[in-house]
């Protein structure tokens, strides 16, 4: 009588496990396609960046530059940079740090400023 239980019990074993490994091999072939999705995904951005940067280089090459400011120099008013036109920089005005807060003693009892009326 316990043979066949045994059987039994070890045939629902065996068929709970192949349905857990088809279910994860499904699982596994999704997660392999995303992720095949995604590196073809990173390669596009990635040659997108490629070309953004030769348009970014073809833009600022200095003889396309110097011709554009030509052509715009009167409604921009550039003048070109000279030696006189840095500062040093202790002559640039930084703002103040806050200052810290005051520590006041427990037994102090003057008001503080922002108590005052």
């Amino acid at each position: 009588m316990m043979r066949p239980l045994t059987y039994l019990g070890v045939t629902l074993l065996v068929l709970a496990l192949a349905f857990w490994a088809y279910r994860e091999n499904y699982r596994t072939q999704a997660a392999m396609s995303e992720m095949g999705q995604i590196q073809r995904e990173i390669a596009g951005l990635r040659e997108d960046l490629g070309v953004l940067r030769a348009e970014w280089a073809y833009l600022n090459r200095p003889e396309r530059l110097r011709e554009l400011v030509n052509l715009n120099f009167e409604r921009l008013q550039l003048v070109p940079l000279e030696s006189g036109q840095y500062l040093d920089i202790g002559n640039v005005d930084y703002p103040k740090p806050p200052a810290p807060p005051e520590a006041e003693d427990a037994g102090d009892t003057a008001p503080s400023q922002e108590q005052q009326p």
